[in-house]
């Protein structure tokens, strides 16, 4: 049982375990203010810039999705378009609310659950939905916090590395 997360269900959550997620943090936005509240926050430069190469380098380590899930909020969707044009792959990003921040991203469970083996989904969010979405898709340890613009790739209920936006190779699990 997975204590730490305040819950009585089994360590990982069931899930079709060939389904391929990627879990990205949104790259860094620009501060709220009280002209700027939270939800409008959009990416600095500098955050498109890690944004274009995580894409970049996702589609090196052939990173192929087929669905591409967003939380709403301006950050995460710039976040979802950079990443998916430097995939290259097409896809339209769709926005989830329940990767909202404040919201409960557990009902993304039951999304993942109705997908086909063969699905790849790339998931930009923030932390610690992220952190905490991850920690029930894995069989090991706790998945720590996601620094902004990196992704973790979690395949058959395993973190197989976790990824930098400007990163030379990806970090993989000990």
């Amino acid at each position: 049982y997975h204590a730490s997360l305040g819950r009585d269900e089994p360590f990982a959550m069931r899930y079709a375990l060939h389904v391929e997620v990627s879990l990205i943090r949104h790259a860094e936005a620009i501060p709220e203010s009280a002209a700027l509240s939270d939800p409008h926050r959009h990416l600095t430069a500098i955050g498109r810039d890690q944004a274009r190469a995580l894409g970049d380098r996702l589609r090196w380590h052939d990173c192929v999705p087929t669905h591409l899930w967003s939380s709403p909020l301006v950050r995460a969707i710039q976040t979802a378009e950079l990443v998916a044009s430097g995939l290259a792959c097409g896809l339209p990003v769709e926005a989830v609310p329940a990767l909202a921040p404040g919201e409960d991203a557990r009902t993304l469970d039951a999304r993942l659950a109705a997908l086909p083996a063969t699905a790849i989904v790339v998931v930009v969010g923030h932390e610690p939905s992220l952190s905490l979405l991850g920690s029930r898709l894995v069989t090991g340890p706790d998945l720590s916090a996601l620094r902004h613009a990196q992704a973790a790739r979690i395949v058959d209920g395993e973190l197989r590395w976790r990824f930098a936006c400007h990163a030379d190779a990806p970090e993989l699990p000990r």
